[in-house]
């Protein structure tokens, strides 16, 4: 479930006016893509990994501007999604960024739990891809996590995973 948003002023976004203005100015001025999206990079606070990428629509980035805790948009869904609202492993914004064009986000963020992936483990990076001369035969995933943070069926139930082809 997603907390109200605080009754503060809605934050609005900057025009776009030049090039000089969205790199080198003061004015949160973000670049959505076609469908209205920006994507957005989520690390732990403290050691700076990476925890998952995820993508924001405009209500996305503004509730988490509001509320200081980390809301997405659901692209299997299509809709809004306050990350943790479910697990309890709400993701605390301790800092915001935004790229030179202002088209990609990077959270820097708590989190209660220690974890962030859906399928339980700490971050949804789990999985590493021998590239180059790491590579026998084939492409064969290396776990990087072999403890799971929590059990998924404990904390979502039996309900189908959003994220299933």
């Amino acid at each position: 479930m997603t907390p109200a948003v605080p009754s503060s002023p809605q934050p609005d976004f900057s025009q776009r006016r030049s090039v000089e203005q969205v790199e080198e100015g003061h004015d949160l001025a973000p670049k959505f893509d076609a469908s209205g999206l920006i994507p957005c990079v989520t690390t732990d606070f403290h050691s700076g990994e990476v925890l998952m990428v995820a993508v924001m629509n405009r209500e996305a980035l503004l509730r988490t501007i509001q509320t200081g805790e980390a809301h997405y948009f659901s692209r299997s869904r299509q809709q809004l999604w306050h990350k943790g609202a479910t697990s309890g492993l709400i993701q605390k914004v301790a800092e915001m960024r935004i790229d030179d064009d202002q088209d990609c986000i990077w959270l820097r963020v708590e989190i209660a739990g220690g974890a962030s992936c859906h399928v339980g483990y700490r971050s949804c990076f789990y999985r590493r891809v021998p590239v180059g001369s790491q590579r026998e035969a084939g492409t064969t995933l290396e776990f990087t996590e072999h403890e799971k943070a929590f059990d998924p069926k404990t904390v979502y139930g039996d309900a189908p995973n959003p994220t299933q082809l």
